[in-house]
């Protein structure tokens, strides 16, 4: 299998339970709910999509044609003194149109707990060691068990109380959408919060503290 990559780069993660880690973050290319341009952006499932997913043009961007090869330069971009606590971010896009189980053995095999953060409208293969299941309204919601649930919020078409008592989850987050009205967006997470206490509210502190 090849595999489209728009980009591989070493940082901490931004969001959710385990933010603040260190990881390498690799972004396959493509994505079932929007196409990544903004002309269709209005009729997409996804509209408030804030990531770049499209071409293979992004740092260690490109086509991979074995899961060996995309792990080799996975494993490059960690620090090469701590083989302890690697961990790599397989994300998107959506990373499930792409990811099998060839490549998180060959991830395994170099040490790595394997997250991947997924739309969940596709089943995750076999030994991912951190599923991240982000739901969008209007799309299927396949997958509905993971290590986390993370409800960018507002969506219309989603109600909390049925949210987080669907599926088996360890964690239950509420992101604000991003966007012109994100501050009000944030303001109304806090408060589903409050009112619902099985929510726990996640920040994207790697554009707070601007790193990548």
């Amino acid at each position: 299998m090849t595999y489209s990559v728009k980009e591989i780069f070493y940082t901490l993660q931004g969001e959710g339970a385990q933010a603040g880690m260190p990881a390498v973050f690799c972004r396959f290319a493509g994505c079932n709910l929007w196409t990544g341009r903004e002309s269709e952006r209005a009729s997409a499932i996804c509209q408030f999509c804030d990531t770049d997913f499209v071409g293979t043009d992004g740092t260690h961007g490109g086509k991979y044609s074995t899961a060996q090869e995309l792990a080799e330069r996975i494993e490059a971009l960690w620090p090469a003194a701590h083989r302890a606590n690697r961990l790599t971010v397989l994300t998107g896009g959506e990373p499930l149109l792409q990811l099998d189980t060839a490549l998180i053995d060959a991830l395994h095999e170099r040490g790595f707990r394997v997250a991947v953060e997924t739309n969940g409208t596709l089943g995750a293969p076999a030994g991912i060691d951190w599923l991240c299941v982000s739901p969008k309204a209007g799309a299927p919601w396949v997958q509905q068990s993971g290590q986390e649930l993370k409800l960018v919020w507002p969506q219309s078409g989603f109600d909390l109380p049925t949210m987080a008592s669907t599926g088996q989850f360890q964690h239950s987050f509420l992101q604000a959408m991003d966007g012109p009205d994100q501050s009000a967006n944030l303001a109304t997470c806090i408060d589903a919060c409050l009112q619902h206490p099985v929510w726990r509210l996640s920040l994207q502190t790697h554009k707070i503290s601007g790193i990548r």
